[in-house]
């Protein structure tokens, strides 16, 4: 592992199952101690931003700079060392609580809870420690995980999303969050098939076709809105390449968790376009040509058409009896 994610690591922020923010810190005697690239990773801005807050921080006297940074002989990628700053915990602590963006609002949630928790409770903040050679709760928790989704019954692409679920800037309630797994589900349809959720669902949807062209429906009939799931749209060979798919990536994901890597939804995105050029897969670039609106108009217009044509004569002499009755009450 290289030095920047070594850094990183040592200060994970997460989001828990029942929506919590919660942190947990790696502690070297009795401190941690981060670069300015590695709170901006940390704090999701920028390394400028986190520059000025320092700056400011240092200006008006809120810390004194020889008490919270050291300087230490760092390897680069060009393989020379280099002096390089490294800021203690209460220097992040710090600039946590100037950053404006979604994480450093994370941030100050979860450090106000504990604060609020000590002036009520009187009891010491509780900052959650993992040792070098102990692991830690965060890591041991998403292999779980892992393993969870792996022996699950879910489809297989909702497995991949659910890994996704274990980032550390994970938050189901966020625009960026629903956007993201549009996108995961996308780069998974098109590198099996060729197309987007949306592009399947509107190229293959057909009133004139067998089950109005669906492969995989319950009951006799298809449903409205089981045409507008794209799986459902998926030959037998198409359903097993992207069910062995996922069984490889779940293998790259519980790798990752056993070598305690904190990943973010944009590294997993990486890390998914990684594994699918290794597949010699294609990758998606942009959302496709059609979009998901587009796909489920088609898809409904096909499925009226689809039932009208298939509608048994019984179906037709009462839908014809409710029309005239209609007309009576008009």
């Amino acid at each position: 592992m290289n030095n920047e994610l070594d850094e990183r690591n040592k200060f994970i922020m997460y989001t828990t199952d029942d929506g919590q923010v919660d942190i947990e810190v790696r502690l070297e005697d009795e401190n941690v101690w981060l670069t300015q690239n590695s709170m901006a990773g940390l704090f999701d801005t920028t390394k400028q931003n986190i520059s000025l807050h320092i700056k400011n921080i240092f200006e008006e006297k809120e810390l004194e700079e020889n008490s919270v940074v050291k300087e230490c002989l760092t390897t680069a990628k060009d393989g020379k060392n280099y002096k390089t700053k490294f800021y203690n915990l209460d220097l992040i602590i710090s600039v946590g609580y100037r950053v404006r963006s979604v994480r450093g609002t994370q941030f100050r949630i979860w450090a106000n809870k504990l604060i609020k928790e000590y002036l009520i409770k009187g009891y010491n903040i509780n900052v959650k420690r993992f040792k070098n050679n102990g692991g830690g709760t965060y890591f041991e928790e998403v292999l779980e995980k892992i393993r969870d989704i792996r022996s699950s019954e879910k489809v297989f692409w909702r497995k991949i999303l659910d890994i996704y679920a274990t980032s550390v800037d994970y938050d189901a309630k966020s625009e960026q969050t629903r956007e993201f797994f549009k996108t995961v589900q996308n780069k998974m349809h098109y590198a099996v098939h060729g197309n987007t959720a949306a592009e399947v669902i509107f190229n293959r949807v057909d009133s004139e076709k067998e089950n109005i062209g669906l492969t995989n429906f319950k009951g006799n009939m298809p449903t409205r809105a089981e045409t507008e799931i794209a799986k459902n749209y998926l030959s037998e060979k198409e359903l097993d390449l992207l069910n062995r798919m996922v069984s490889a990536y779940l293998d790259v994901a519980e790798i990752n968790a056993l070598n305690m890597h904190a990943m973010t939804m944009k590294e997993w995105v990486k890390e998914l376009d990684g594994f699918l050029t290794m597949t010699h897969k294609d990758i998606l670039e942009g959302a496709g040509t059609i979009s998901h609106e587009k796909a489920l108009e088609k898809a409904h217009k096909e499925y009226d058409k689809y039932m009208k044509s298939h509608l048994t004569q019984a179906e037709k002499d009462y839908l014809e009896i409710m029309g005239e009755d209609i007309k009576k009450l008009k």
